[in-house]
């Protein structure tokens, strides 16, 4: 028999220790400042310039952290690199799994990632340090250089819909895996999050490690609350 495949699926609590902040952890941005959430809200994105004027400040503040691959991440590429089959769900857009060394091919961003930019008019993608660049220079919302349209990272925002094509792989994944593991994620926002209970419901292991309770760990097979740092690299060497 070969190895099995292992799933990760890897929420805002994988990334903390690479100063990263989370959202709704005890120490979650949204938490610390309510009025967060509106900017990474579509139509109020859209609607207001202040609001995309913040956002873009916001986003340089996370450029600004430099934020590197931490144990966690590293634990999941040596798995990989090892020989066992896997694959990245996650619904990061920091793109540290990949810098980690996971491939790119098998990690799936469900909420789209921050590297990029996109106008919101005529598609056209680019680099976001090159619209970080643009705002440190005294643009406080750059427009698209094509057409003129609104950018914005080339993420998901609330009010829109994930990639169809994204999230048929993700559940593809969670439907054939043998190993389901969460880390880091509360397993509230929908539809990622019931992609634990189609793994657990297609027959895999499911392993949560998360410091909080999440609404599916009465389907685990095993609930870890420790650490994420120390945890997930211990419990990827017990599968290897």
């Amino acid at each position: 028999m070969g190895k099995p495949l292992v799933a990760v699926f890897s929420g805002a609590g994988m990334s903390t220790d690479s100063g990263i902040p989370d959202y709704r952890g005890p120490q979650g941005l949204w938490r610390r400042d309510p009025g967060a959430e509106q900017l990474v809200t579509y139509a109020s994105y859209m609607a207001d310039p202040e609001v995309r004027r913040r956002s873009w400040l916001m986003r340089a503040e996370i450029a600004a952290i430099g934020a590197r691959p931490n144990a966690a991440h590293l634990a999941v590429a040596e798995l990989e690199r090892g020989g066992t089959p896997v694959r990245v769900v996650t619904q990061n857009v920091d793109g540290l799994h990949q810098l980690a060394g996971v491939p790119e091919r098998k990690v799936f961003e469900l909420h789209g990632t921050a590297r990029s930019v996109v106008c919101t008019g005529c598609a056209a993608r680019s680099d976001m340090d090159g619209a970080l660049a643009r705002v440190a220079a005294g643009e406080p919302d750059p427009g698209c250089r094509a057409c003129g349209g609104i950018l914005k990272a080339a993420t998901v925002m609330f009010g829109q819909r994930l990639d169809p094509e994204v999230l048929g792989r993700a559940v593809a994944v969670a439907k054939g895996c043998q190993v389901f593991i969460a880390v880091g994620s509360t397993l509230q926002v929908q539809p990622a999050a019931s992609l634990a209970g189609m793994a657990a419901e297609a027959g895999a292991r499911l392993i949560i490690v998360n410091a909080e309770e999440t609404p599916y760990d009465p389907l685990a097979d095993e609930v870890i609350r420790e650490p994420i740092g120390t945890a997930l690299p211990a419990l990827l060497a017990r599968i290897s």
